[in-house]
């Protein structure tokens, strides 16, 4: 079939949701999947009555359900968590709500509140675009709400430069740190042994509390509501197998889709055999959930060997069809935004796919680069707008999970008469923002780094 150019179905989950907030927090902090919070301050789930600034607040959260060409007989939905402007990214939605509660304890209690965390890039991203919309509408002081955020470098490129950079008062307390350490993924363990070595302190100095907000319970409140969403958007019929593709590197975003479903089925509004199947999307520097997922490891050396194609330039393998048949490297990274290892979510993903179905898939470069122009055409008449130069492209989440749909589907990973719903969980070009500067950012190697960066002001 044909897209109707232009259509999808646009609302905001969060705000029609919103009275359900008490019922959804329930649900996700019972399930501690992945708890990684270090023991310390925690604000509570505790959000702002609704009023109009708040509703103004919670505006960037609209989400889209848009339709997709078919593809080799399936029908394709496209779940679009990119819509606002100034992220691009789902972690809009998850930030908001986070920087929600924070507000709300300013409000309660007159103690601030800085937020820290550690970010591939697009976590932090939101956070601060969450903290500049709630000074803008004067939800709180700038002294009240901040943000601290630690990145590693290969990330650079990614971090956007907004008022919060550009004002010096903003800048000088939202700080931005650049991690100059080796492996990516250390910026977590900086950035918990920061909090845990230095938030007396801090809070000595400046009377507020330091929060570290990574913990799962805090994304999944979000991620929940897509859930809810698709179910008002296009209910699954009984009946309809539906698969869920999503391109990941803990899963955070469908294990809270799971939620979603638990709490419709809870109600009688679904049952559980409608619930979808999981398709996880990964790339070759850190392909670990499928990995657990086919050889229950995380081990590499399940990896299919690559025998390099002289002919080709290209490194090959014909054995395993979860795994990319031909790759530039066979440890390339494709997008530094998917960076973890060994996630702790991986262990109740591989639970939920051997209950409801579904499946994985690992891709490359070159199998993006080979699918790009028919992607781009394809998102263009759902109204999707990608850069015509795949190396333009900054943010490659959403073409790695229509490469895996389309890989999926060739290769038979993913089952015949299946809607494909595809989470848009992220794509930006570079051209649509500009860049940090060099005296916006904060260099880091140590923990002591990060104190004197954050400073105790």
């Amino acid at each position: 079939m044909t897209n109707p150019h232009g259509w999808a179905i646009t609302r905001n989950p969060v705000l029609d949701h919103y009275h359900r907030l008490p019922e959804i927090v329930e649900a996700c902090v019972q399930d501690r999947t992945g708890n990684n919070e270090p023991e310390g301050f925690r604000p509570g789930f505790h959000f702002p009555e609704l009023d109009d600034r708040v509703r103004e607040y919670f505006a960037a959260a609209a989400v889209s359900w848009r339709l997709l060409d078919d593809f080799r007989g399936l029908r394709v939905r496209l779940l679009d968590l990119t819509g606002n402007p100034a992220t691009q990214t789902t972690k809009s939605l998850a930030s908001l709500l986070i920087v929600a509660r924070a507000i709300e304890h300013v409000r309660r209690t007159g103690t601030p509140v800085m937020l820290v965390t550690p970010t591939s890039a697009n976590k932090g991203t939101a956070l601060r675009d969450a903290v500049l919309r709630a000074l803008d509408l004067g939800l709180a002081e700038p002294h009240q709400l901040r943000v601290a955020t630690i990145s590693p470098a290969a990330c650079r490129d990614k971090l956007r430069r907004g008022r919060l950079s550009t004002d010096p008062e903003l800048r000088a307390l939202n700080p931005v740190l650049l991690f100059e350490g080796q492996q990516a993924e250390d910026v977590k363990p900086l950035a918990r042994e920061y909090v845990r070595k230095y938030a007396a302190e801090w809070s000595g100095h400046t009377g507020g509390r330091m929060w570290f907000s990574l913990e799962l319970a805090n994304y999944m409140l979000a991620d929940t509501t897509r859930a809810l969403f698709e179910h008002d958007a296009e209910p699954i019929a009984q009946g309809e197998v539906r698969v869920h593709a999503h391109a990941v590197s803990s899963a955070f975003g469908l294990l809270g889709y799971h939620t979603g479903r638990a709490l419709l089925e809870a109600t009688g509004d679904a049952t559980p055999a409608q619930r979808p199947e999981s398709f996880l999307v990964q790339h070759l520097h850190t392909p670990d959930m499928v990995l657990s997922q086919r050889f229950g490891s995380f081990e590499r050396r399940n990896m299919p060997r690559y025998a390099w194609d002289r002919v080709a330039r290209l490194y090959r393998q014909d054995q395993d069809p979860c795994f990319p048949y031909a790759t530039d490297s066979p440890s390339e990274i494709l997008d530094p935004t998917f960076y973890t290892h060994r996630p702790l979510t991986s262990q109740r993903m591989n639970e939920i796919t051997r209950e409801f179905g579904g499946g994985g898939i690992v891709v490359s470069r070159h199998e993006c680069l080979r699918h790009y122009a028919a992607v781009r055409l394809e998102l263009a008449r759902a109204g999707l707008r990608m850069p015509e130069d795949p190396g333009d492209l900054a943010e490659w989440s959403l073409v790695m999970a229509m490469t895996g749909v389309r890989e999926g589907v060739e290769r038979g990973l993913i089952g015949r008469d299946r809607t494909i719903v595809v989470h848009a969980s992220g794509t930006y070009a570079r051209s649509d923002y500009d860049q940090l500067e060099d005296g916006d950012l904060h260099l880091v190697r140590s923990v002591d780094d990060v104190a004197t960066a954050v400073g105790a002001n």
